[in-house]
């Protein structure tokens, strides 16, 4: 593990930030998504959601029309004047909306000194797609530029070809596909090593990379500095990547830590190697932060918002001690059809297909008591 020091950046203004706007993004190594396939909240009765219909359409059916169902559904989801109505859009699907209800309460009471978010930080922070073609992830930056060479280039592609099926297979655990992880990234990093990378050059493939953050992040990442609200990044990625993103983004803050694969550079400044323990999409738990006193600098910040993508992001809390409400809001970008009962089951809010962090900026919002949604998304 290897954990960085954040500098200061200069104040944010009092007043609001302008939206961010996305830029197009190139294909990655990433294979095509599936087609948008969303299922839509929609009253069928006063106590019941069906997905996938129109309020006419809902009328009359039965309870078992829906394989879905979000069943009993409070109407409204909180009491009256406290409606959380970010979690009325059309990507969100819950299988336990009774529940949700009941922890987001608990994180409005607690409000802004008692929380933290936790967040992974590929496809998660950072956009899947953009106008349907895939976007890149901290590795696929690299993948993708100059200095790399094209051999390399496919030798990186055939381990993605060969590893990634297995990395989303919703047949086989966490543990039966960790040692396979384990080799991917071990041979994609012995790869980049023999490619002469260079410290100085990584700002400039950023630069001309076409990464993007999600729609809405600078509400996002300000929003959690101007409330002091840590905001602790997880990633199986590449940290130098991913930090420079942020910071090209002008939205890393003091109150930013991140733990993730950070290379190592010899004293002439060429990448050698990565420093501390191999972080892959399975093993983002307390096994990695042992060592790290971050969280016990936390203690009172019992609360967790957290924000992952896979299977593997649930366990990123694990090294919170005390913690007493958690809401677990997971990203489905690929494979959506095989994959969204299993998301269901694990995330307390899924978000299908959804590449903006309109939903989370809007709980932001309510937990923090702040302006309502609709009128933070017309600003």
């Amino acid at each position: 593990m290897s954990e960085v020091p954040v500098p200061l950046p200069s104040p944010l203004p009092t007043a609001p930030p302008a939206e961010d706007h996305p830029t197009p993004a190139s294909m990655s190594l990433y294979p095509e998504q599936d087609h948008d396939h969303r299922h839509h909240l929609h009253a069928g009765s006063p106590d019941t959601t069906f997905l996938g219909t129109t309020p006419e359409e809902a009328e009359g059916r039965s309870e078992m029309d829906e394989p879905f169902l979000l069943a009993q559904l409070p109407r409204p989801l909180l009491p009256s004047g406290h409606e959380v109505s970010p979690l009325m859009k059309a990507t969100v699907l819950m299988r336990q909306p009774g529940r949700v209800q009941e922890i987001v309460g608990a994180l409005r009471r607690g409000g802004r000194d008692r929380l933290q978010v936790i967040s992974d930080f590929d496809r998660t922070l950072s956009r899947f797609a953009y106008n349907g073609k895939p976007c890149p992830s901290s590795y696929n930056i690299l993948d993708d530029s100059k200095i790399i060479s094209e051999e390399c280039r496919e030798k990186l592609k055939a381990l993605l070809h060969q590893y990634y099926p297995i990395e989303i297979d919703p047949h086989r655990t966490a543990k039966e596909k960790s040692p396979h992880m384990v080799e991917w990234w071990t041979k994609a990093h012995d790869l980049l090593c023999q490619q002469k990378i260079q410290k100085s050059q990584i700002a400039q493939v950023v630069r001309e990379s076409n990464a993007m953050l999600r729609e809405g992040y600078k509400a996002f990442f300000n929003t959690l500095y101007q409330n002091n609200i840590p905001l602790f990044i997880f990633s199986a990625g590449i940290g130098d990547i991913l930090e420079e993103i942020i910071r090209q983004m002008k939205v890393f803050h003091p109150n930013i830590h991140i733990v993730s694969n950070y290379m190592d550079f010899d004293e002439d400044g060429f990448l050698q190697g990565f420093k501390g323990q191999l972080i892959h999409t399975y093993n983002k738990n307390s096994s990695v932060c042992r060592n790290s006193s971050y969280f016990q600098q936390l203690q009172g910040k019992t609360n967790v918002l957290l924000l992952g993508d896979t299977m593997g992001d649930l366990t990123m809390a694990d090294g919170v001690q005390g913690v007493e409400n958690i809401l677990k809001i997971g990203f489905l970008n690929d494979k959506v059809e095989e994959q969204r009962e299993r998301y269901m089951a694990s995330y307390d809010v899924v978000l299908e297909k959804d590449e903006t962090l309109d939903v989370v900026n809007g709980l932001l919002q309510h937990i923090l008591h702040q302006r309502d949604w609709a009128e933070m998304r017309g600003s």
